[in-house]
C-alpha cells in the first residue's frame, strides 16, 4: 500500500521549486516527447527522469511496480506491430496448435521500428509524470491545474477521487484476505467468483460513499467552490532557467 501513498514525497531539489514552473516544463517535454518521430529524444527522457527518481532516494523497486503496467501495455503494442503490421519481413517462427496444425508468425522489420517508436513514447511520457509525481505533492498539483484554469468540476472530482482510493485499497485488502482465508482463490473458478465479488462490493461501497461525502459536504456549507493552495509569484530565476532548460530540449527534438 505505501507504494500508492506519499511517503516519497519527502524535501528534495526539486520539491523547492514553484509548482507552476515544473508543470509548465512537464507539459512541455510532455508535448515534445508525443509528438516525436524517433526514438532517442523519448528514450533519453526517459532515463533522465530515472536518474531524477534516483536522486531523489526512491528505491528501484517502487520504480519497478510504478512502470509496470506501462512496461506491459508499451511490451503488448511492439509485439502487435512486430507480428501484425508491416510488409518488411525480418523473421517467421511456426507455433503448434491445439488442433495440432501450424500458426506462422512473421515479424517485421518496419513493424519493429514502429512499434519501438510507440513504445519509446509510453515510456517517456509516463516517466515524466511519474517523477512529477514524486516531486511535488498532490495538493500542489491540484493548485497548480487551477492556475492553468483547469475546469473546477475536474479539479474537485480528482481532489474527492484522491481522498478515497486509498480507503477502497484498504478495504479491497481486507476483503481479499478475508477470502483468502476462506480458501476463495483456491481454484480458478473460485479466485473469479471470489473476485467478482470484491469488485461489487467495492462498486457498493463507492456509491454509499459518494452520498455520504454529498451529504457532509452540503451540510458544511459546500457552494461548489474548493478553496485552493495559495501560490508564490513566479520567479524570474525560475522561469529563466526553465525556459533555457525548455529551449535546449527543444533542440535535441528537432535533430
Amino acid at each position: 500500500m505505501e507504494i500508492f501513498s506519499e511517503h516519497f514525497n519527502k524535501d528534495n531539489f526539486l520539491s523547492k521549486i514553484d509548482v507552476k514552473v515544473k508543470l509548465l516544463v512537464v507539459l512541455s517535454l510532455l508535448v515534445m516527447v508525443l509528438s516525436c518521430t524517433k526514438i532517442f529524444f523519448p528514450i533519453l527522457i526517459a532515463m533522465g527522469c530515472f536518474l531524477l527518481c534516483l536522486k531523489m532516494k526512491i528505491a528501484p523497486r517502487v520504480l519497478l511496480l510504478r512502470m509496470a503496467q506501462p512496461l506491459f501495455f508499451a511490451l503488448v503494442i511492439l509485439l502487435l506491430k512486430l507480428f501484425f503490421s508491416g510488409k518488411d519481413t525480418m523473421f517467421s517462427i511456426s507455433l503448434p496448435t491445439s488442433d495440432f496444425s501450424l500458426l506462422t508468425l512473421t515479424g517485421h522489420r518496419d513493424g519493429l521500428i514502429e512499434g519501438l517508436k510507440i513504445t519509446s513514447r509510453i515510456l517517456g511520457g509516463v516517466s515524466l509524470v511519474m517523477a512529477f509525481g514524486f516531486a511535488t505533492p498532490f495538493a500542489e498539483i491540484l493548485a497548480g491545474l487551477s492556475w492553468l484554469r483547469l475546469p473546477k468540476q475536474f479539479i474537485e472530482i480528482t481532489m474527492f477521487a484522491y481522498r478515497y482510493i486509498f480507503m477502497f485499497l484498504e478495504d479491497a485488502h481486507t476483503i481479499y484476505n478475508a477470502q483468502k482465508n476462506r480458501l476463495g482463490y483456491s481454484g480458478m473458478r473460485k479466485g473469479m467468483k471470489s473476485f467478482g465479488t470484491l469488485a461489487g462490493s467495492l462498486v457498493i461501497r463507492g456509491f454509499d460513499q459518494s452520498q455520504k461525502t454529498s451529504e457532509a459536504m452540503i451540510q458544511r456549507g459546500y457552494t461548489g467552490d474548493m478553496p485552493m493552495i495559495d501560490g508564490r509569484p513566479l520567479r524570474f530565476g525560475e522561469v529563466f532557467f526553465a525556459a533555457i532548460f525548455v529551449f535546449f530540449a527543444g533542440a535535441v527534438w528537432m535533430i
